[in-house]
């Protein structure tokens, strides 16, 4: 047996194994995970994370402050729709509730509301200052927010401010549980923050 042979060949077959393009070895590519069926466990997780415990019965806090209404804005989130009055100032009370129709403050003036459950907001806080000018004029009093794409809101509307107390109706999809809290921040301005849920 000729070793010298032998190994000769041994070599160049190694050599020619090396000189395979590596397309021609490489591993089967992995399919994008996005393209397999979607599991219901994370529709059912997301559901079961969201907050529990709401209701729809009238929530109050008697507490008035001078402290004047600067805005009113909207966020949706996965599990509700969220309203925030901004206040110039120290913490102001609520009352929120559902009700058949939302009347204006002082003149008593029907206001419409689009959907199928209204609530009333009462912030007891005034919408002008000490001198009687107001500080807060929306631009459209009947659509205080674009909530178009919103799940639960179908629309807010400025109810006026009358006798140190600001009152919001609120047009929602139907009689769902909700939240209402205050919170301070930023700087010496606090909110008050209304959740409306998706679900009961």
């Amino acid at each position: 047996m000729n070793i010298h042979r032998i190994t000769r060949k041994t070599i160049l077959a190694a050599v020619a194994v090396m000189a395979i393009p590596a397309a021609a070895i490489a591993a089967p590519a992995v399919i994008d995970s996005t393209s397999a069926p979607r599991s219901t466990s994370a529709t059912a997780a997301a559901l079961t994370s969201c907050p529990r415990g709401w209701g729809s019965l009238p929530e109050a806090n008697s507490h008035m402050t001078p402290a004047p209404v600067t805005a009113v804005r909207t966020g949706r989130h996965a599990c509700y729709d969220r309203l925030v009055v901004d206040i110039r100032g120290r913490v102001a009370g609520y009352d929120v509730r559902y009700v058949p129709n939302v009347y204006t403050d002082g003149e008593g003036a029907l206001v419409p509301l689009r959907g199928g459950a209204k609530l009333q907001l009462v912030v007891r806080a005034p919408a002008y200052d000490a001198a009687g000018r107001p500080t807060y004029t929306p631009a459209k009093p009947r659509e205080l927010s674009t909530v178009a794409g919103y799940s639960t809101f179908r629309q807010l509307a400025f109810a006026g401010s009358f006798e140190g107390q600001t009152t919001i109706g609120v047009g929602v999809r139907a009689r769902l549980p909700f939240r209402v809290f205050t919170l301070a921040g930023p700087g010496s301005s606090t909110r008050v923050v209304l959740d409306v849920a998706h679900h009961w």
